[in-house]
């Protein structure tokens, strides 16, 4: 076999690859445009029922509503989680001891422990507290994930040393070092986490649906599965809030691909 032939062979493989990965997207954008008998029946071309979705989907949910509370809550979760979890990272590698390996461990092991065992105990602190239908209680049980704790350590390991101490001689502080070097040095991984953190925010459904109670503080996810409850579901209209909802990730994800794959194999710039 030649080398040419090899190389056809490559790309013929990777072209059938993306086509069954971006299927769904596509399926998802015709399905938007049909009626939802044309949806069940599996058509693939577009129709001009896009409009009619559109009313039928803003008759039963308010969507923009949705949108907003989705955006507000991803937003403050991620930057929020973003900025604490890269102290922490930053911390337990620059700071390093042998006690802080030891926190490092628990924190690991903290993954094992499944979201679902937590949220009555949640619900019910949360409840006490007064924090039902709040951003509050959305983002703090995601705030500091072990994740992005790893991730941020990981990434501070690559972040030279000699800088840090020429820093320090020059009488820059230890949070002048964090934001003015280690961010602006680090930013792939910081792209890599904002994209993580946001996906998660946005995309997360349980938790919410445990905490937010009153229907104006349900996000998009939240209100798709609004769309599915009783004896008739409108497959369009549902295809059309599932396509809107995905949108705004999607965008995201491919303006910060490049940055994406830089910071989760650890690559300094």
């Amino acid at each position: 076999m030649t080398e040419k032939t090899k190389i056809a062979i490559q790309y013929i493989v990777l072209i059938f690859a993306s086509l069954i990965s971006v299927f769904p997207l596509v399926w998802m954008m015709i399905a938007a445009t049909n009626r939802s008998v044309d949806v069940i029946a599996g058509k693939l071309t577009f129709g001009s029922r896009l409009f009619e979705n559109y009313q039928n989907l803003i008759a039963n949910q308010d969507i923009y509503r949705g949108f907003m509370n989705s955006v507000k809550y991803s937003v403050l979760q991620t930057v929020i989680s973003i900025l604490i979890c890269s102290l922490a990272g930053y911390g337990f590698e620059v700071y390093h001891d042998k006690i802080k390996d030891g926190l490092m461990a628990v924190i690991l092991m903290s993954m094992m422990i499944p979201f679902v065992a937590l949220m009555i105990p949640l619900f019910r602190m949360f409840s006490g507290m007064g924090l039902l239908n709040s951003a509050v209680g959305f983002i703090l049980p995601s705030l500091s994930t072990p994740f992005l704790i790893m991730l941020f350590r990981s990434a501070a390991r690559s972040f030279p040393i000699d800088m840090i101490e020429a820093a320090r001689i020059d009488g820059l502080s230890e949070f002048g070092i964090f934001f003015r070097m280690f961010i602006p040095t680090m930013r792939s991984t910081f792209a890599a986490a904002l994209t993580v953190t946001f996906m998660n925010a946005w995309n997360n459904y349980i938790w919410p649906k445990v905490i937010m109670q009153d229907s104006k503080a349900q996000t998009l996810p939240m209100m798709i599965s609004n769309l599915t409850s009783g004896y008739f579901t409108d497959y369009g209209a549902l295809m059309l809030a599932v396509l809107i909802t995905t949108l705004p990730t999607a965008i995201l994800f491919l303006a910060l691909q490049k940055n994406f794959a830089e910071g989760i194999t650890g690559a300094v710039k």
